[in-house]
Formats: structure tokens, sequence, C-alpha cells
């Protein structure tokens, strides 16, 4: 049946204060599946013989003939929960996460849980894997979700935008096995190890302490004897392990790629799944060096540890929710020798966190990394729907904004910005037709970017939400609007990569 035709007939037992997704509409085995949204609440409505309909929990609320044999199928009204979700699963089988492999990749993390389908949006026509679930532990800890929710809100999100086609779910900066151990429960399909505890910084270390770090890794490890005057010829150029610069890699990352180690042995004993592992270190207080490179994917081939994805501490500054800051002809340089030692110890494809609108170092990084790349995107499509309360709810921006700064000097101690708050516009001076364009502002944009979690977790002495449920209503009255934003700017990052 044409879902117009089925819509019609919706409406004489779902009443008008109905709205239905058309892109959600599909029909499996005789029974069809669609989401509906009334006075704000999103609803799966199911229709079908008993044997499907009873599967799910909701309530009964009439019948309608989907076939043209005249056969009356019984329509339920479910909500949105995960055991719903589990069930439609297995009858929506698109609707199930898979690895990427060594495509060219993007994440589209989403801390609202409500983007999915304009993410999916983004994609159309791009040559490029979707990760459309992804969310560290540290958002998490910030927005009170966890790993089914995140990864239940994205699935909702595809089911709503009608996609069928391949997506990943990343589990991304995981630090602990009990985090790990969790992620493979929900079911993700990639892990982003992320081992920075334990990277250690040789010049915050006592020398009598860095020698005994050494000595007892080069004991286990024989990396002297394995590495020391070791020559590399890659490309044009030549890398060589002397004693310092040896010492130097076994001491920062030594015991990471250990962690690394032993979350890969669990990954491959828990999980029965076929997944992708992308290790990190971009987040240490140096760039990664060739050298250090080379170091960090000779040892994870060496222990047979199979990863797809390998993020670096790139030159220059990936502060969050602003451009990249450094010299363009540097990194172009950086790039192109990490890229070929990828490419000689792989292929593996490089991926980029903070990857939010660093829109002057995409055309750099797509042209030395090719197809194999993987980039990272998260806080930028919470900005994009702040700047459309911003636009459509000005009185609650203010006070959002207001509440911000308040916040900023405590929230900004787990990230490395150098924000301006004395380059903030005075907000008592700007009109409402112009306070979208303080999302411009990158002092402005750090500032909402970074204080996200107290946003929407922050109560009054009253129990309720102090902005969080206006948030949302604001985004559901201007839906539309919200999707059209998130999915324009995601598409000129991918534009920009070349896609």
């Amino acid at each position: 049946m044409k879902p117009e035709k089925l819509m019609e007939k919706l409406k004489g037992v779902l009443g008008s204060s109905y709205k239905i997704y058309p892109d959600s509409m599909k029909q499996v085995d005789g029974a069809m599946f669609l989401l509906a949204k009334k006075d704000k609440e999103k609803l799966l409505v199911v229709i079908g013989p008993s044997n499907v309909t009873g599967a799910f929990s909701g309530e009964y609320v009439g019948e309608v003939e989907l076939k043209e044999t005249k056969e009356k199928s019984k329509v339920k009204i479910s909500e949105r929960n995960h055991k719903n979700l589990m069930v439609l699963r297995k009858l929506l089988p698109w609707l199930n996460p898979s690895p990427c492999g060594k495509r060219s990749s993007f994440g589209t993390g989403d801390r609202l849980g409500i983007a999915t389908p304009a993410h999916v949006k983004a994609f159309e026509g791009k040559k490029c894997f979707p990760f459309l679930a992804q969310q560290s532990v540290r958002e998490m800890s910030r927005t009170g979700r966890n790993w089914v929710s995140v990864l239940d809100d994205t699935l909702w999100g595809v089911f709503e935008s009608g996609y069928e086609g391949p997506f990943g779910a990343d589990a991304d900066h995981v630090k602990t096995i009990d985090d790990l151990k969790a992620a493979i429960v929900a079911g993700y399909t990639m892990f982003t190890i992320d081992p920075s505890d334990h990277v250690v910084d040789p010049k915050t270390v006592e020398k009598p302490m860095a020698e005994q770090i050494y000595s007892e890794l080069d004991k286990e490890h024989g990396f002297s004897s394995r590495y020391l005057g070791k020559v590399y010829e890659i490309g044009d150029k030549k890398y060589t392990f002397e004693e310092d610069s040896l010492r130097e890699v076994v001491i920062t990352y030594g015991k990471a790629i250990d962690h690394v180690e032993d979350c890969y042995r669990l990954l491959k004993s828990e999980n029965p799944n076929p997944f992708d592992l992308e290790v990190s270190v971009d987040e240490t207080s140096t760039p990664t060096t060739p050298l250090a490179h080379i170091f960090i994917a000779e040892e994870l081939k060496r222990r047979d540890i199979e990863f797809a994805n390998l993020a670096l501490r790139f030159v220059g500054e990936w502060q969050k929710a602003i451009d990249y800051i450094g010299n363009l002809n540097l990194l172009d340089d950086t790039l192109a020798e990490h890229s070929a030692i990828a490419k000689a110890f792989g292929p593996y494809k490089l991926s980029l966190h903070s990857g939010s609108d660093k829109f002057s170092a995409y055309p750099v990084f797509a042209k030395h990394v090719n197809d194999l790349f993987h980039v990272k995107t998260a806080g930028t499509s919470y900005l994009e729907a702040i700047r459309v309360v911003a636009r459509r709810n000005p009185k609650l921006y203010r006070r959002v904004h207001d509440f911000a700064l308040q916040r900023f000097e405590t929230d900004k101690a787990s990230y490395h910005v150098t924000t301006d708050l004395s380059k903030i516009p005075d907000l008592l001076e700007v009109p409402d037709t112009k306070l979208e364009k303080l999302l411009d502002e990158p002092n402005t944009r750090q500032v909402i970017h970074i204080t996200y979690g107290s946003v929407l977790t922050a109560k009054g002495s009253d129990g309720k939400y102090l902005f969080r449920d206006e948030l949302y209503e604001t985004l559901c009255d201007y839906e539309r609007e919200h999707y059209e934003q998130v999915t324009s700017h995601i598409r000129k990052h991918m534009e920009l990569l070349g896609l």
C-alpha cells in the first residue's frame, strides 16, 4: 500500500493530533511500522497481525485495512523504549550497526540524542561510512547518559529517517576495562581506546623514575634490542632510533600500549561480533613525532593487535569548537610524513579528533590521507542546535548564555582551550535578532560548547531542570529548522574533506 493511502486510513484511527513521519514507514512480512508524534512525544506505531503487534508493549487503538484483501490489521501505539526497540531491530535488521573496516568514515556525535535524522541527511550522496552513534565516556558522564541510551537514541533516529544503509556505533575514548565491557554488552561496533591515563610525559618525571620506567619496560619487552639503531626508510625520509629518542618514546607510550593490548585481548575474548578498533594517542601535551608514530605502529603490529584507525596528536592547536590554530604549512609537512608511515605499516586510517569546525585544516588533511581517514565531530551539532534556540527562543538562550559563563571556569578543567572571556560581547548590548551570531564568535562558541553538561543537567531548588526541558521543547517546535541547520553544517565539513 502506498504511504499516502495508508496515512489517510491512519488518520481515521489515530486522529488529527498525530503527525506521521512518512520516511519512517516500513513494511515487512505483512506488518507496517512507522513513527508518529503527538504532543511533542514521538511514538512507534505498529500495524499488523496479533503475532507481530503482540510482541510490542503499548495500547491498541483500532484497526485498518493494510492489504487490498480488506483484511483488518491491528494498530498499536508503543513507547520508544529499549524493549520495543530490541523487538523492532529483529524485524528491521538495517537498524543494527555494523563494522566499517578501512573505508573513509565520519563520526557525528549527538549530545542531545535527537540529531540523527539530520546527520543521516548530511551523508546523502557522500562516499563515506557514517558513524551515527558516537559518544565518549566524558560526554556521557556530563549528560547523564550511558552506552545503551546513546545507541537507542541513535537507532530511533535512524528509524525516523528511513535510512537502510550501513552505519557504525563508536564507543569513544574508552579508558577503563569496565567501560569497555559495558560498551561490548550494549552492542557497539567500534571501540576507541584512549590510553592517555597511561601516557607519561618524560618532562614531568624525575630522572630516577624515568630510568626505572624505561628499565622495567625494556626488561619486559626487549625494546632496546629490538629498536636501538634501527633505521626506517619511508618515502624520502630516514628515521633512526637513537638511545635518547628510544628512551623518550618508550617512557611516553610504553605503558599506554600495554593498556591497549589488555583492552584488545578483552575485546577478542568477550565480544562475539566483528568490530573496528581505534587507538587514540591524541590527548597528549605534545605532538606525536614520526618516530613515536613508528614505535606505536610497530608495537601494535608486533602484538597482533588489529586496528583500523590511529588517532595521533598532530601539530598545532585542535581546540574544541573552533577552527585550527597553527601553521598550515607545517601541518602539511608533518601530515605527509604521518600519512606515509600509516601506509607503510598498514595501511590504516589516520583519525582526526576534535574535528568539529577545523575548516582550514580539512583540505590539508584530505590532501594526504586520501580515502584512509576517520573524522570525529560531536559538539558542533550541539552548537548548531543552540543556534536555533538563539534564533527562535532568545529568552532561553540568554539564560543559557549567562549560566554558561558562570560555569565555564569549572567546566573547562578537562579541556585545553585558550578562551578569552573578555572578547565575548556583552549580552545586554546584543539584540535578539543578532543573538545567533554570537555562535560565530570563537570565544562564545567555546564557552557554550564546554558547558553543555552543566546546562543539560542543572536543576533548580524545586528539582526541575533549569534549561533541559525547554531546550528540547524549542527544538521540537522547530524540528525541521533544527535538522536543516545541523545537516548543512555537517555537510560543510564533508565537502572540505573532498567528499
